[in-house]
C-alpha cells in the first residue's frame, strides 16, 4: 500500500552541519540560505522584512566582507521606505552582492536587482522585471500632499540617477521609459542592462527558452 507523505507544516527543517567537525543537526531552511550567505526576498518588501534583510547583510558582512552576498529575488516589490533601506544598505556593506531574479522583480524589487555588483547580476530565463515611478500613499492637507509629491519627485530622481549608472542607459531615457510602469522579459533586461546573465538549466539548453541565456546554471551563483 503506497504511503501518502504530508507536506510539513510551518517552516521546513533540513539537516545541516555548520563544519567538517561539526555535528549534523536539523535547521529551519532560512537559518541555512543565511549561513550560506543566501538572502530570499520573496514577499512584498515591508518593514519587517527590511529589517531582518538589513541585520542579515550587516551581520554577514561583519563575519566575513571578502565573500558575496547572493539575493534571490522573487517579489512584487514593496513600500518605498523600507525598500530604501534594503538599497542604501547594498551600497554600503564591504561585501560584493550578487542578484538574481526568479519568478518577478517588479517595482523596487527591480531596482534592487539591477544594484547589484555589475557581472553579478542575473535572472532565470522565464522571470519578469517590472520598472515604474516610485509612488506614496498621502492624506491631509494640501501642503502635505504637495511636500510628499516633491519628495517622492526627489527619491525617483535619485533612483533613475542610479540606474544611468547602473544600466549605462541615459537619464533622460530611463525618464522616458518609465513615465510608465514598463516589464522587461529576461533578454530585454540583459539588454537595457539591468542584467548582466541570463542563468540558463542544463535542461533548457536546447530549448527556445534559453534563447540569448548564457550558462551553465550554477546554483549558487
Amino acid at each position: 500500500r503506497a504511503q501518502v507523505v504530508m507536506m510539513p507544516l510551518g517552516v521546513p527543517k533540513v539537516p545541516y552541519r555548520a563544519s567538517s567537525e561539526g555535528s549534523w543537526q536539523y535547521v529551519d531552511i532560512w537559518n541555512v540560505l543565511y549561513q550560506e550567505r543566501i538572502v530570499f526576498i520573496g514577499q512584498h518588501i515591508d518593514d519587517d522584512l527590511a529589517n531582518r534583510v538589513v541585520a542579515t547583510m550587516l551581520y554577514l558582512d561583519s563575519v566575513d566582507s571578502s565573500k558575496h552576498l547572493h539575493f534571490y529575488i522573487s517579489c512584487p516589490g514593496g513600500s518605498l521606505t523600507p525598500s530604501m533601506a534594503i538599497y542604501d544598505t547594498m551600497g554600503s556593506v564591504r561585501s560584493g552582492i550578487a542578484t538574481l531574479a526568479l519568478g518577478a522583480a517588479y517595482d523596487i524589487a527591480g531596482f534592487l536587482l539591477a544594484a547589484g555588483e555589475k557581472g553579478m547580476r542575473m535572472a532565470m530565463p522565464l522571470a519578469r522585471i517590472a520598472l515604474q515611478p516610485p509612488e506614496g500613499a498621502t492624506r491631509g492637507q494640501a501642503d502635505d500632499i504637495q511636500t510628499e509629491v516633491n519628495e517622492l519627485g526627489r527619491l525617483r530622481d535619485c533612483l533613475y540617477e542610479q540606474l544611468a549608472i547602473n544600466t549605462g542607459q541615459p537619464v533622460d531615457k530611463i525618464h522616458k521609459d518609465l513615465d510608465r510602469m514598463k516589464i522587461f522579459s529576461a533578454q530585454e533586461a540583459l539588454d537595457y542592462g539591468l542584467i548582466d546573465k541570463i542563468v540558463r538549466p542544463p535542461k533548457y539548453a536546447s530549448s527556445s527558452l534559453s534563447i540569448g541565456g548564457v550558462g551553465p546554471y550554477n546554483a549558487s551563483f
